[in-house]
């Protein structure tokens, strides 16, 4: 399948070419945001895809195992990290929860500076800041300085959702409910503070002002998708737990989308799940741990992630096992030549620029050892 697109990848450069439009490969423009690229324009022209068009990159919740402390959590997320940057991943994204046992990812901005210290090339970036939870003002402030310290290597993915209970999200902010609605208005903030053009603003964010921070748009349903298109921003997907709205959303994002000055054709970027092993077996079985933690997001039972066990059977109700799946339908298990159908598979029918690899796997080597496997299947 993937030699059938690398023989095919002409045609589709040809069209392009008629069309007028630029060939960028993966590019970017100098800020980092994604621009016009030969796969996104591919989608439009209905021509083959070639996988190895496709950006890869990295969604990391510094996630607590059995037996951990949350500083061992967020040592592996920066071993992870470097590890990760040596295999041509283009991205590093860290996601905010809150009040969770098994999540260390709480003072996001925190941890993305320390991830950033210990690599030279990744972006790092949030998978999200959840805004509502903020004032627009600190978080230019925190990524402006993050920006300023690493700069074009910065990426601010926003989303709405609270990223935790509904107690815990009233303690974090109680008018919350009214920062959800005005989203989009503090978006648009956002981008003014990180702007040049506030400088004569009465408020001003220092760092952050004239940085330009690539601002992505993260969701799980089409409302997000309209904002996204309609501010011409890059829009991520959380397919890897909430895949019933995806191709709806990026049908409404591709139909819909506005060019900016950020973005000028439409950049997807999906997340899935990997768990990827040297056989199809090995990784059915590393893969428990990632059905059990899933389970505790279905039960409300947040432990740390436990350790893969010979039988799920044992461990989940029919009702549970049915649930874990439904929110697991992207979720890609298997040996190499495995993980290549699938992930072929899936590029084919999204048309995705890039994605964003989550793998929850107990044992760090064998999660380094998943990410390397994707690596290889990416590239070659």
């Amino acid at each position: 399948m993937l030699a059938l697109r690398a023989v095919r990848k002409e045609a589709g450069n040809d069209l392009l070419r008629r069309a007028g439009m630029t060939l960028l490969g993966k590019g970017h423009t100098k800020r980092g945001a994604p621009h016009i690229c030969y796969h996104s324009s591919n989608y439009f022209l209905n021509a083959p895809y070639d996988i190895m068009n496709v950006t890869y990159s990295v969604l990391d919740l510094a996630v607590v195992t059995e037996g951990q402390t949350h500083a061992d959590a967020i040592r592996c997320s920066r071993q992870l990290a470097k590890e990760v940057e040596q295999m041509g991943y283009t991205r590093f994204w860290m996601a905010e929860h809150h009040n969770m046992e098994n999540i260390a990812s709480s003072a996001t901005s925190l941890l993305l500076g320390h991830i950033a210290v210990a690599t030279d090339t990744i972006r790092v970036g949030s998978g999200g800041v959840m805004l509502p939870n903020h004032s627009p003002l600190i978080i230019a402030e925190q990524f402006g300085t993050l920006a300023t310290i690493y700069p074009d290597r910065i990426d601010l993915g926003l989303g709405r959702a609270p990223g935790t209970d509904q107690a815990t999200a009233q303690a974090i902010r109680p008018d919350r409910m009214q920062q959800v609605r005005q989203f989009p208005r503090n978006v648009k903030q956002l981008q003014q503070y990180f702007s040049t053009d506030n400088s004569t603003s009465a408020v001003r964010a220092i760092p952050g002002e004239g940085t330009e921070v690539p601002i992505w748009i993260l969701g799980s349903s089409t409302d997000s998708a309209h904002l996204a298109a309609a501010m011409g921003l890059p829009y991520a997907f959380a397919s890897h737990f909430a895949p019933q709205q995806l191709h709806a959303a990026l049908e409404v994002y591709r139909d819909n989308f506005q060019p900016s000055e950020q973005l000028e054709a439409p950049y997807v970027m999906p997340c899935v799940n990997v768990v990827a092993a040297d056989t199809d077996e090995q990784a059915e079985w590393l893969s428990t741990s990632l059905k059990q933690m899933f389970m505790g997001v279905v039960t409300g039972d947040r432990r740390p992630m436990p350790a893969p066990v010979d039988d799920m059977s044992d461990v989940w109700t029919p009702r549970e096992k049915m649930a874990v799946e439904q929110m697991l339908t992207y979720s890609f298990i298997g040996g190499p030549n495995t993980i290549s159908e699938q992930l072929s598979d899936f590029l084919d029918q999204t048309g995705a620029d890039e994605i964003m690899i989550a793998s929850y796997i107990y044992d760090q080597t064998q999660r380094m050892r998943s990410h390397r496997l994707v690596a290889d299947i990416m590239s070659s």
